[in-house]
């Protein structure tokens, strides 16, 4: 293999992962701002304010769901910058005052913007990454989302307290604007087509195999349940912090989270290239599991924030490998699909995590529910050999991958 063909860092790979941060950057920046937004501009209840938090989700999971199979027929790069367009246009409408329903028209729009647009960006940068550097690449792909999952709440939190919600809500329109922008620049490659007939000649609309990819669903799996033990923390860290009263070392664990996955995405993405999945994902598994033990008995500062390193460590390098092991598994005119069976697996397990665990907090406390979620994590981790892991060596024979591929 030539050293071009084996380069990462291309121009191509640094635009979209660009393009990705600032759409991202949008999501975690609203995030975190939407509840109150909707609460003082349109007195909505607290149960209004979730949903019109909750329903960017619902909208990126449908966006998912119906883009994988577009982008087998029309390509990455209609799929893309409709997406993006659908993105900007959405930010627009942030600014019309048409009360509680019209805004959560434009939370669901959005999401489905963001679901059509990541997917895209997901399947692109799949494409521009040499196939030996898929497991490395998509490791620093993906940090892209976890750069923005640090940035978006504080720099959202930090607005909210020195400006006003017209103005978050122009930086946002920017931020999608710039993403917009940068996609134009990047050299889009072509997807193989999937051929639209059945054997019968006629196309099945209704078949799973059209909307989700079949042999990525056994991961998929794995990754929504991991998910929702993770939605756990997102959800609930802070009315844990304050019935331990660590509230200002909370605001500090996602930044140990992020550090945790910043230092070590370069590694685990070379190990799996190398050795395979299991090397990265076990461990991970593990000190995932530790994570939570260790957050179900914090008194002090710093358990707390070691916690959130290990589960940096844990969470955050599973979402990487499982995303890389989508696209081996796939043969390269489904990798649209794919990429849009692994986000709507996670967005599922983060989307619908908190309401699950909602029922469980009455009965258990939030620090026996960390210590159920660390046994969960572990139980995952034998569901996990079963579904993928006791076969995860056959990926690493070439001629096991040119026959998928």
């Amino acid at each position: 293999m030539s050293q071009s063909a084996s380069k990462l860092w291309t121009k191509d790979f640094i635009i979209v992962s660009l393009s990705n941060f600032f759409m991202y950057l949008v999501f975690y920046l609203l995030l975190v701002t939407m509840a109150t937004f909707a609460v003082n501009q349109y007195n909505a209840t607290e149960s209004q304010a979730g949903l019109v938090t909750g329903i960017f989700i619902i909208g990126t999971l449908i966006g998912r769901l119906f883009i994988g199979r577009l982008i087998t027929r029309i390509g990455n790069k209609k799929v893309l910058y409709t997406g993006l367009a659908l993105f900007v246009l959405a930010s627009f409408l942030y600014f019309m005052n048409g009360g509680l329903v019209f805004l959560l028209f434009t939370r669901f729009l959005h999401g489905i913007a963001l679901g059509i647009a990541s997917t895209a960006t997901g399947t692109i940068v799949a494409e521009v990454i040499p196939p030996a550097r898929r497991g490395e690449g998509i490791g620093y792909y993906t940090l892209s989302v976890t750069l923005a999952t640090a940035m978006g709440p504080f720099l959202g939190l930090y607005l909210s307290q020195h400006t006003t919600y017209q103005m978050i809500l122009m930086i946002c329109l920017g931020f999608g604007i710039i993403s917009l922008v940068t996609a134009f620049f990047i050299n889009i490659p072509n997807v193989p087509q999937e051929k639209k007939t059945n054997q019968r000649g006629q196309t099945s609309f209704l078949k799973l195999s059209n909307f989700l990819e079949v042999r990525v669903i056994p991961i998929g799996v794995i990754i929504a349940i991991v998910s929702i033990g993770y939605s756990s923390v997102l959800s609930f860290i802070n009315f844990y912090a304050i019935e331990v009263q660590l509230v200002d070392a909370a605001s500090f664990f996602f930044v140990f989270y992020a550090v945790a996955i910043l230092g070590s995405r370069p590694f685990t993405g070379r190990l799996m290239d190398k050795q395979g999945a299991n090397w990265v994902m076990y461990p991970a598994f593990i000190l995932f599991s530790i994570g939570f033990f260790l957050l179900s008995i914090v008194q002090t500062a710093p358990p707390l924030l070691i916690a959130g390193f290990l589960m940096g460590l844990g969470y955050g390098n599973m979402q990487s490998i499982i995303q890389a092991l989508a696209v081996k598994l796939t043969p390269s005119h489904r990798l649209g699909l794919a990429t849009s069976t692994y986000y709507i697996a996670m967005d599922a397990g983060l989307g619908f995590g908190p309401y699950l665990i909602g029922f469980i907090i009455p009965l258990t406390g939030y620090s026996n529910l960390y210590l159920l979620m660390g046994i969960g994590i572990l139980i995952t981790m034998v569901l996990y050999y079963f579904l993928h892991g006791k076969k995860d060596q056959k990926l690493m024979d070439p001629s096991q991958q040119s026959e998928a591929h």
